[in-house]
C-alpha cells in the first residue's frame, strides 16, 4: 500500500475529536460567566491560566518523585537505543530522529537492505530544528505524501508547535531541499495529493466561504505547476454545513489514483475519483471505512450490513472493491475477513503480492496473510506471540516484505519482519521498568445492562486481596477507537514500577468488538460508555483489589469527556482523576473548533431532543456545588486545535468558583498531546504521575 491514505484513517488521525479554527458566537456573559475563558490568546485568560499553573507547579513539581521521573522519561524518550521503525518508502527507510539535541528532529533515511541488517548509516534528509531557526518557527514533522514511482518529491506537511493546521511544502528529497517556486499550501487543516508530477489536488481554505462550520476545507481545486492557485479550477464544492472535503492519492504500477471524501459528518461520506472525465462517484456506502488499496482494488470495512448483486455482507466484514471494474459499470466485490463472535478487525497493509491484516480476539492481537488466487481470498494465519496487541509496521508494495510489532503491558515492544514465508524478530525495544513479578490478566465486568466488559489488569503477583492496591484505570470508549494492552515505558516507570496496579478498561463506544460495540454507545446511548468504566471501578472493588481511596481515572481527548463524567456521575469512586485534552462543556462543544464535525458521535446540542440526553451527562452543566468530589488535575495546551482548552479553563474555574479544590496545567505548545518535544513530553508525564503517586500511593 503506497500512499493511500486510507480517509478515513487519515481523518482519525488528523482529525479524531478535531479543530480548525476557532469560530466566535454570540453568546452573553451572563449565559456562562466564564465564557471569557474560550478566547484562547487573550491576555485575561492568559493570565488565568499562568496564574493557575504556577500553583500547580508549586504544589507538584517541588516534590522529588517529580524530579525522579522527568529524569527518567527524559533518557528514555533521548534514548539513542530505542526502537526505530522501518518507515518504508520504496527502497529507503525514513526515520524521524529526536533526542537532547534534535529537539525537533532529524528527518532521515537510510537503504531499506541496511536497516535490515541493522546499519546506523543514517543520512539527514532534513534538520527540523536548523529550519525553525531559519524561519522563525517551531516546525513539528507532520508525514510526507510521496509522488510515485521514483519516490523522489513530496509534499511535505509542517504544524507550527505541533498544531493541526499545517503547511504543505514541495520537497526534493535527492537535492534534499525545498523545491524553488514548487507547490507550497499556506498553513490550513487541508489536504493535498499528487494527480501527476505537474498537477496537485488540493483542499484548503480559499477564503471567504470556503471552510465549513466545522472549520475544514469545502473547495478542492486542481493546481497546475506554475500557476496562481486563484486560478485553480474547482473540482468539487461541498455545503459549508458539512464537515469538509479531504483529498488522498495511491499510486499502482506507475499509475496515480486520486480520491475526494466529501463528508457530510464523521461517519458518512461520499467517495469520489478522479478521471479524465472529471470526478466520479464511488458505488459503495456513505459508512464505509476504506482502509487501502491492494494492486488497483480497495479495501473496505463495512460498518452497516451492505447488499451488491444479490449478497449481502455484513457489518464488521473487510471487502475488496475493483476499481477496474467500477470504471466500465460494474460492481465486483469480494469477501476477505469476517469477524467470529468477540472478534473484530484491527488494519491492514497490503504487499505485492498479499495483504496481512491485524485483528482482536477477545481484544488480544492476531495477524494473517490473505492473497487472492482465482477471484477467492484464502486465508494463513501468521504465528504471532498471545495475550498482546499486534500493530502493523509498514509493508513494501514492490516486494513480499513487511513488518509487525507484538507488546503487551509488561513485554516490551518487539519489531518483527515477514516476507510471506517465515517471520523474525529483527529489534525489540529495552525494558525500561522493571517488571519483574508483575502480571497481566484479563477479567470481566458486568455493565448495567448486562453486557460484559473485558478488562486487562497489570498488577503484582503478590497482590494482597485487601483493597490497599493503588490503582489507575484508562479508558477511552469512542470514535471507534480500540483500547489496546501494549507496552508503555513511562506508565511502566511512573506508576507499574512503583507498584501500582493498572487497568485498561475496553468499554463501548471504541472499536474492540467492531461497529456494533462503537454504535451501542453513539448519541442518546452515550450512557453506555460511562456506566461500563463504572462497572469495571466496582468490579475492582468488589474483587477486593482497591478502595476509592486507593483508584483514580486517567483519559484523554474523548476519554477527557470520560474523566470529566466518571468525576461529576461518580465522585464517590474515584480519589483522583487526570482530565486530560477535554471536552466538558458539550452544550457549547458544537460551537468551538471543529466541535460541530463530531455531531455523529454526541449529537447536536442546538437540537432540544438531543441536549436532552447530553445534558444529562455534560461535565460542565452538571458540576455542582454540594457534591464532594476527588481533586483532579486538568491538562489542555494553548495551541491545542482539536479540542479547545475553554473547556479545561471553564471547567477549572467554575470548580474554583465553587470552591472546590484541583490542579490545573496549560502547556503554551504542543496541539493536542500537549507537547511537541522530548523536553515537554517528560515534563508534562512527571506532572500527572507525580499527581497519581501523591493521591493513590501509600503516604509514609
Amino acid at each position: 500500500m503506497k500512499q493511500l491514505t486510507n480517509l478515513l484513517t487519515l481523518i482519525m488521525l488528523l482529525l479524531i475529536l478535531p479543530g480548525c479554527g476557532e469560530k466566535k458566537t454570540k453568546t452573553s456573559v451572563g449565559d456562562d460567566p466564564f465564557l471569557w475563558l474560550e478566547e484562547v490568546q487573550d491576555e485575561k485568560a492568559l493570565d488565568w491560566a499562568r496564574a493557575q499553573n504556577r500553583l500547580s507547579d508549586d504544589a507538584l513539581t517541588t516534590l522529588p518523585v517529580y524530579t525522579e521521573l522527568r529524569v527518567r522519561f527524559l533518557e528514555v524518550l533521548n534514548d539513542r537505543e530505542k526502537l526505530i521503525y522501518p518507515g518504508v518508502v520504496g527502497d529507503m527507510s525514513y526515520n524521524l530522529w529526536q533526542d537532547e539535541k534534535n529537539e525537533r528532529g532529524l528527518w532521515r533515511r537510510m537503504p531499506k537492505k541496511d536497516y535490515l541488517t541493522g546499519k546506523e548509516n543514517w543520512e539527514t534528509v532534513l534538520d527540523l530544528d536548523v529550519l525553525s531557526a531559519e524561519e522563525g518557527r517551531k516546525w513539528v514533522y507532520g508525514g510526507a505524501t510521496w509522488l510515485g514511482p521514483e519516490n523522489r518529491y513530496c509534499l511535505l506537511r509542517l504544524s507550527d508547535g505541533g498544531k493541526d493546521e499545517a503547511v504543505i511544502r514541495e520537497f526534493d528529497a535527492v537535492e534534499k531541499k525545498f523545491v524553488k517556486g514548487g507547490f507550497s499550501v499556506a498553513e490550513s487543516k487541508g489536504s493535498a495529493a499528487w494527480v501527476d508530477a505537474n498537477r496537485i489536488l488540493v483542499a484548503t481554505n480559499y477564503g471567504g466561504g470556503t471552510m465549513t462550520s466545522s472549520g475544514y476545507p469545502a473547495v478542492a481545486k486542481l493546481w497546475n505547476r506554475g500557476e496562481y492557485p486563484s486560478s485553480a479550477v474547482t473540482i468539487q464544492q461541498t455545503d459549508t454545513t458539512n464537515m469538509g472535503i479531504f483529498v488522498s492519492g495511491s499510486e499502482v504500477n506507475g499509475k496515480q489514483y486520486v480520491f475526494l471524501n466529501e463528508s457530510r459528518g464523521f461517519y458518512e461520506s461520499t467517495m469520489y475519483m478522479l478521471t479524465p472525465d472529471g470526478m466520479k462517484m464511488l458505488e459503495i456506502q456513505k459508512d464505509v471505512e476504506i482502509s487501502g488499496m491492494f494492486g488497483e482494488k480497495m479495501l473496505l470495512y463495512l460498518q452497516s450490513d451492505w447488499s451488491v448483486n444479490g449478497e449481502t455482507f455484513v457489518k464488521g466484514t473487510l471487502v475488496s472493491y475493483d476499481l477496474p471494474s467500477f470504471l466500465e459499470g460494474e460492481q465486483v466485490v469480494q469477501t476477505i475477513y469476517v469477524p467470529g463472535e468477540r472478534e473484530s478487525f484491527a488494519g491492514v497493509m497490503t504487499t505485492r503480492d498479499f495483504i496481512v491484516i491485524a485483528t482482536m480476539a477477545n481484544v488480544q492481537g492476531r495477524l494473517t496473510i490473505y492473497r487472492n488466487a482465482g477471484g477467492n481470498w484464502s486465508a494463513e494465519p501468521v504465528d504471532v506471540p498471545g495475550f498482546g496487541t499486534v500493530d502493523l509496521a509498514g509493508a513494501d508494495d514492490r516486494s513480499n516484505e513487511y513488518f509487525f510489532t507484538f507488546s503487551n503491558p509488561v513485554t516490551p515492544t518487539t519489531l518483527y519482519y515477514g516476507d510471506g514465508k517465515e517471520i523474525k524478530a529483527i529489534r525489540k525495544q529495552k525494558d525500561y521498568f522493571d517488571a519483574s513479578g508483575v502480571k497481566v490478566d484479563q477479567y470481566e465486568a458486568i455493565s448495567k445492562d448486562g453486557t460484559k466488559i473485558p478488562y486487562f489488569i497489570v498488577h503484582p503477583a503478590g497482590m494482597p486481596l485487601d483493597g490497599s492496591n493503588p490503582t489507575l484505570v484508562y479508558g477511552y470508549g469512542g470514535f471507534n477507537s480500540p483500547t489496546r494492552p501494549g507496552y508503555s515505558s513511562l506508565t511502566g516507570i511512573g506508576w507499574i514500577e512503583k507498584g501500582g496496579v493498572y487497568v485498561i478498561a475496553n468499554i463501548r463506544g471504541g472499536g474492540e468488538f467492531g461497529p456494533a460495540w462503537h454504535h451501542s454507545a453513539l448519541r442518546e446511548k452515550r450512557q453506555n460508555a460511562y456506566d461500563d468504566l463504572f462497572a469495571v471501578a466496582e468490579d475492582l472493588m468488589s474483587r477486593n483489589i482497591t478502595t476509592p481511596e486507593r483508584m483514580g481515572f486517567y483519559g484523554w481527548s474523548n476519554g477527557g469527556l470520560l474523566a470529566g463524567v466518571a468525576m461529576t456521575q461518580r465522585p464517590d469512586i474515584w480519589n483522583a482523576v487526570v482530565i486530560g485534552a477535554p471536552l466538558l462543556d458539550m452544550k457549547r462543544y458544537n460551537k468551538m473548533l471543529a466541535g460541530a464535525s463530531w455531531m455523529d458521535e454526541y449529537g447536536n446540542p442546538d437540537v432540544p431532543e438531543d441536549w436532552e440526553f447530553i445534558s444529562k451527562y455534560s461535565p460542565y452543566q452538571n458540576v455542582k456545588k454540594e457534591a464532594k468530589y476527588p481533586t483532579p488535575l486538568f491538562i489542555t495546551s494553548t495551541r491545542d486545535d482539536r479540542v479547545h482548552p475553554g473547556h479545561a479553563r471553564k471547567m477549572a474555574a467554575k470548580m474554583i468558583d465553587m470552591k472546590h479544590p484541583l490542579y490545573y496545567h496549560e502547556t503554551i505548545e504542543g496541539g493536542h498531546g500537549a507537547s511537541s518535544t522530548n523536553s515537554q513530553e517528560a515534563e508534562m508525564r512527571a506532572l500527572i504521575y507525580t499527581y497519581l503517586n501523591m493521591m493513590l500511593m501509600k503516604k509514609e
